[in-house]
C-alpha cells in the first residue's frame, strides 16, 4: 500500500489543498482507500463509519494533518441529519463520497418488502439526506464533488444479489437525475467497482460456496476467468478513480457511471 501511495499515486501534489471531503463507510475497503487517496491529494478528510474502532488507525495512516472521524449510522436517517447539520456549523464540505456496505446476497424473490428497508436507508435515503444538506455549502464555496460508490450491476445485473442490483439501479438513476439539477460548480458521478479485494467480496464468495458446494477458490477462479486483467482490483485503484472525479480539472465529467472493473463488463 505504501508503495502505491508514494510512487504511483498521480495526484500527490496537493491539488486538493483547501478542500474538505466527507467519506462515508471509511472504516474498510474502498471507503478506506478513498480516504487515503483524497488525503494524499491534500484534502482534509472527515471519515465516518458506524464503528469508530478502525477510524483511528485510518487517520494515523493518512497523509497530512487535521483529519477528523465521525461516528455515523447511515440507517438512522434522523440522526444522520442532525449530525451533518452540526458538522457544517464548523466545516465547509466540498467533496462527498457516498459509500456503504451492500445487502446480503440471495434470490430477489426470497426477499420480503421489509428486507428493502435497511439497505435503501443506508444507501439512497442517507445519500439524499446528506446531499441536500451539503449542496448549499458547495454552492456557496463555488465547488462541489459528489461521488457514489455503487456497482457494475447498474448496467449488468449480477446473479444472486437481486436486492443489491435493485438498490444500485435506484442510486444510479438518482445520481443521473441530480446531475441535471445541480449548479454548474457541482458534479455528481458514480464509481462502479468490479471484483475488488475487499471483505465484502470474500463474504460473497463464501456465500456462493455454501449455496453451490463449490470451493471458495473455484468461485474466485470463475470470477477471474471473466476479468481481462485476471486479478482482483486493489481498493487503492478504485480510490484513485474516485479522487480523479473530485479534482477541479474534472468539472466537465458529470452524471457518468465509471466502471473500475478490469474490463469485466461486456457492455459499452
Amino acid at each position: 500500500m505504501e508503495r502505491i501511495l508514494d510512487d504511483e499515486f498521480p495526484y500527490a501534489d496537493g491539488i486538493l489543498d483547501g478542500k474538505t471531503a466527507l467519506v462515508c463507510g471509511a472504516s474498510k475497503g474502498i471507503g478506506r482507500a478513498t480516504a487515503l487517496m483524497l488525503a494524499r491529494s491534500g484534502a482534509k478528510v472527515i471519515v465516518c463509519a458506524r464503528s469508530e474502532d478502525e477510524l483511528d488507525s485510518l487517520i494515523d495512516e493518512m497523509y497530512g494533518k487535521g483529519h477528523l472521524k465521525l461516528r455515523l449510522d447511515l440507517e438512522d436517517i434522523e440522526t444522520v441529519q442532525k449530525i451533518i447539520k452540526k458538522l457544517i456549523e464548523k466545516e465547509k464540505i466540498h467533496i462527498l463520497v457516498n459509500n456503504a456496505g451492500g445487502p446480503p446476497g440471495g434470490p430477489l424473490l426470497a426477499n420480503t418488502i421489509n428486507d428493502f428497508d435497511a439497505p435503501f436507508k443506508r444507501h439512497l435515503h442517507a445519500a439524499h439526506t446528506i446531499t441536500q444538506i451539503l449542496v448549499p455549502i458547495m454552492e456557496s464555496e463555488g465547488f462541489g464533488r459528489i461521488v457514489n460508490i455503487i456497482s457494475t450491476s447498474v448496467r449488468e445485473p449480477i446473479d444472486n444479489i437481486g436486492l443489491s442490483n435493485t438498490l444500485r439501479g435506484a442510486m444510479g438513476s438518482w445520481a443521473k437525475s441530480l446531475s441535471r439539477e445541480l449548479e454548474p460548480c457541482i458534479t455528481i458521478n458514480n464509481i462502479l467497482p468490479g471484483f475488488t479485494d475487499t471483505d465484502r467480496l470474500g463474504s460473497l464468495a463464501r456465500s456462493i460456496s455454501d449455496r453451490t458446494g463449490n470451493s471458495v477458490k473455484s468461485v474466485q477462479d470463475n470470477w477471474m476467468n471473466s476479468v481481462p486483467i485476471q486479478r482482483l482490483i486493489s481498493p487503492l485503484e478504485t480510490g484513485a478513480a474516485v479522487t480523479w472525479l473530485c479534482l477541479p480539472s474534472s468539472g466537465a465529467v458529470r452524471g457518468i457511471s465509471l466502471a473500475v472493473d478490469g474490463g469485466r463488463m461486456r457492455s459499452i
